[in-house]
């Protein structure tokens, strides 16, 4: 999560959206005063590209994937009012799939219908680190849902709107090991498809997202 005072943007970060990189990007411009939570292991990619690292949360109770409610509050209504906010939704089948492969890197792993039951209740969290951050009461509280499947197109006109001197380079932050590259319609089945298209049918109407 960062707060930039000085482009005057806030930007909430969902999980398994390229949030990490989009983090990582944004800090090179970031000012002293601005609030950057820490992400690791990914502080020491920061350091060593020369970027800011997390500063001035840990006073204020800010921390990585805090939601809008909570930003609001820390910040006054007149910092999130004129600031202009931002995340990065994702389509939910995919975004399903890249959890589980990001979970389970290596084998053995549980069957995607294994993972869809099991305590983690990866689809819960995925939409309470998605849609639940970046609303307020069931409505969208934040001026732009930028598009993962847009990233470029999506990026410039970030860099435009915040008015940044230089395209955002994203590094390759939190690599997955992942070989199955087939499409999440190839590898999940019919009744997960169908619990992933109910629990996350608000998203799916609002972006037009379709298996």
């Amino acid at each position: 999560m960062i707060i930039s005072h000085k482009y005057q943007f806030i930007f909430i970060k969902t999980t398994k959206t390229a949030g990490t990189s989009i983090e990582i990007a944004l800090s090179k411009f970031c000012g002293s005063e601005d609030i950057i939570t820490p992400i690791y292991p990914e502080e020491e990619m920061r350091k060593q590209l020369g970027y800011r690292g997390a500063q001035n949360y840990q006073s204020n109770g800010f921390y990585n994937h805090i939601h809008a409610a909570g930003i609001k509050n820390l910040i006054g209504d007149e910092v999130w009012n004129s600031y202009y906010k931002f995340c990065f939704e994702r389509n939910p089948w995919d975004r399903f799939v890249s959890y589980y492969y990001w979970r389970y890197q290596l084998e053995p792993r549980p069957t995607i219908a294994e993972f869809v039951e099991s305590e983690f209740k990866p689809l819960f969290y995925l939409r309470r680190m998605g849609f639940k951050l970046y609303t307020i009461e069931g409505e969208v509280a934040v001026d732009r849902v930028c598009l993962y499947e847009n990233l470029n197109e999506e990026l410039e006109q970030l860099r435009i709107r915040l008015g940044l001197p230089e395209t955002l380079q994203l590094p390759r932050a939190k690599a997955s090991t992942r070989k199955d590259q087939r499409s999440y319609r190839e590898i999940l089945d019919e009744n997960t498809q169908k619990q992933i298209q109910e629990t996350f049918s608000k998203e799916i109407s609002m972006f037009g997202y379709a298996l």
